[in-house]
């Protein structure tokens, strides 16, 4: 049974590539708009929903047996929910809220198994702690470019890893997708790697 993985980031596909997983991308574009005064949780929760029943739906219609990953991943910090940067200031203003603190990144892992209908939703969360950036190291890193499509504006397997002291958590889950409990997911959900056609 093939692997569908409903998104367009580049990082979810490299891990599940290094991973040794055999799978298709299809963006599901979904409006990943927060609501009014919506949870942290409820808001990953709902958004990778939404990505992997929009893809299952198109794939269950093309008469496809498959199992559909969604996620969605949202940085906590000081009582901010923070995405995607708009700009270089959005940028500065996220990573001056982490320099020196520990923050949290939560990811919703969504998957459905469009065979059995059977659907599995999990939270992640894994802790970060970064060192006391200056004020230059910011500003260096944010003309990398690399902060700008990344939630919380930084790529821990980027420039971004040498202000990381510490991680309490699943690694993969800052990188956006929480590689052993996909794993652990895929095997409740009836998938066999040697399935993977």
């Amino acid at each position: 049974m093939k692997l569908i993985l409903a998104s367009s980031s580049p990082r979810r596909a490299e891990v599940l590539r290094n991973a040794g997983f055999v799978f298709q991308v299809r963006p599901a574009d979904v409006d990943e708009t927060r609501q009014p005064k919506e949870a942290a949780e409820d808001y990953v929760r709902r958004v990778a929903k939404a990505k992997a029943h929009t893809v299952a739906e198109r794939a269950r219609a093309a008469g496809e047996r498959a199992i559909v990953i969604a996620a969605d991943t949202i940085v906590l910090a000081e009582g901010q929910i923070l995405g995607k940067p708009k700009d270089a200031d959005d940028a500065r203003r996220m990573l001056q809220l982490f320099s020196g603190k520990t923050h949290e990144v939560l990811t919703a892992l969504c998957v459905i198994n469009i065979a059995t209908g059977k659907e599995a939703l999990h939270v992640e969360k894994t802790r970060v702690q970064f060192l006391k950036m200056s004020e230059e190291e910011i500003e260096s890193y944010i003309q990398t470019g690399e902060p700008f499509d990344k939630a919380g504006a930084y790529g821990i397997q980027g420039i971004a890893g040498r202000f990381a002291t510490r991680i309490e958590g699943c690694y993969f889950n800052v990188l956006g997708l929480p590689l052993s409990r996909l794993w652990t997911t895929l095997k409740e959900l009836g998938w066999k790697e040697d399935s993977a056609t």
